[in-house]
């Protein structure tokens, strides 16, 4: 599963640039725009898919505008600027960090298309949250699209020692995504980032401006705190599942 990180990457599926090209006769036969799988003569169609920039077309879900009107580019005070998160600060309004909204719509697609990479390949999702306020959002939106929440106090022996945590063998997830980076309580780095990290599981997660984008595999900066931010989020993970799981069954790849 793991490998799909590097084959995006290789092929400029997660490249925000390649996002922006227009098709040229050159471009077009190297990573063809249109989706429509069902033309598709290859016998692998899992390979099939990595040719594609944008193959579940999730650079149209949302719009600079969305993340605005959502609220998306409010962080905190500036004095609790992580300085790792700087070059994702277009400036400073009343004392408070303002995200700029491009970065986060570059970063968010990628996200959104590796997320939807790993559920077309039969990946398990895992929702990890422990802020009171989204944690019934965050468990909700598992259900709706047939994954999994963590919104408990963390166990490091879940990923670290599955066997012994629940005393029989166990499929871990393939993606851990992470609404808040932060434990609700002491306001640390949540553990399961670091436990992930251990055992080689990817992970995508908001990144506020008092976080450290680097513990996440896919940072998302964005303010991580509000209702309204938080439902966004959470819709675009939804849709972008049940988008990958409806190709999935479309190329009986099931079965």
């Amino acid at each position: 599963m793991l490998s799909i990180c590097r084959r995006l990457a290789a092929t400029g599926a997660c490249s925000s640039n390649k996002l922006r090209l227009p098709v040229t006769s050159t471009t077009s036969s190297m990573f063809p725009m249109s989706t429509n799988s069902e033309s598709a003569q290859e016998p692998n169609k899992l390979e099939h898919a990595l040719k594609y920039q944008d193959f579940f077309d999730v650079h149209n879900l949302f719009t600079v505008k969305d993340l605005f009107n959502a609220r998306v580019h409010l962080g905190h005070k500036h004095s609790a600027l992580d300085d790792r998160m700087k070059q994702f600060i277009y400036g400073v309004r009343f004392g408070q960090s303002v995200i700029d909204l491009d970065q986060t719509t570059l970063h968010l697609r990628q996200a959104l298309n590796f997320l939807a990479h790993m559920v077309y390949r039969n990946g398990i999702v895992m929702f990890v949250c422990r802020q009171p306020q989204l944690i019934h959002m965050v468990d909700k939106t598992a259900l709706e699209c047939g994954e999994y929440s963590y919104t408990r106090p963390w166990v490091t022996e879940i990923f670290t020692a599955p066997t012994l945590a629940f005393q029989q063998e166990v499929r871990l997830p393939d993606v851990l995504v992470m609404l808040h980076s932060k434990d609700s309580h002491q306001y640390a780095d949540h553990l399961a980032i670091r436990d992930a990290a251990k055992i080689g599981i990817p992970t995508i997660g908001i990144v506020d401006s008092d976080c450290n984008p680097n513990l996440i595999t896919y940072p998302i900066p964005g303010n991580d705190d509000s209702l309204s931010s938080a439902s966004l989020y959470l819709d675009l993970f939804k849709t972008t599942i049940l988008i990958a799981k409806d190709q999935r069954n479309k190329d009986n790849l099931n079965s």
